[in-house]
């Protein structure tokens, strides 16, 4: 397959009021037929977001805004469809800017890169959307929770003394030593 998809370094700069440093990010192969949309999806999944119903906009430098125009009332004036438009409107080089959650404010920035990649040689298979290759840092919790059951407020739960008990011997190496082989 020809170097016909765009390789996008995606950095998470903040959310719900703190700017992360160093920058948590992932970079995706698309193809220029992948809309922004399925981008945006990708993104989120990428960046271990599990509560997807929230609205995303991509922004660029003409300050066009790419969002689902379908679930606005009144949509941002230089607005286009996030779910038709193409990722084939951007360029190499280009910088542009994701956010998710209006009112958690996770804000990305984009990258694309100077060089268009081959899927087959760079991620080794052909997907019908875009994917993560590559990434780094510690991504945080859409909503903070530490643990199963965090109210924000609690202390974290003990952990067992027996820890290992509470793993079903599944896998040769979880359970009791004793039946470890």
């Amino acid at each position: 397959m020809a170097r016909s998809w765009l390789s996008i370094r995606v950095d998470l700069v903040s959310g719900r009021g703190v700017d992360f440093w160093p920058r948590p990010g992932r970079i995706f192969a698309a193809a220029r037929t992948h809309t922004f949309e399925q981008l945006a999806r990708a993104i989120d999944v990428a960046f271990a977001r599990w509560d997807l119903s929230h609205l995303h906009s991509f922004t660029f430098s003409s300050g066009v805004q790419a969002t689902p125009l379908d679930l606005w009332d009144d949509a941002p004036d230089d607005s286009i469809d996030s779910s038709t438009s193409k990722l084939s409107r951007l360029e190499l080089g280009e910088q542009f800017a994701y956010w998710f959650d209006f009112g958690d404010d996770w804000t990305h920035l984009c990258t694309v890169a100077e060089q268009r990649i081959d899927p087959l040689d760079t991620v080794g298979i052909v997907t019908p959307g875009p994917v993560p290759y590559f990434g780094w840092g510690d991504l945080p919790d859409q909503y903070e929770r530490r643990w199963d059951g965090d109210d924000g407020e609690s202390e974290p739960p003990k952990r067992p003394s027996n820890a290992e008990t509470h793993l079903p011997p599944l896998l040769p190496w979880w359970g009791p030593r004793s039946r470890r082989p």
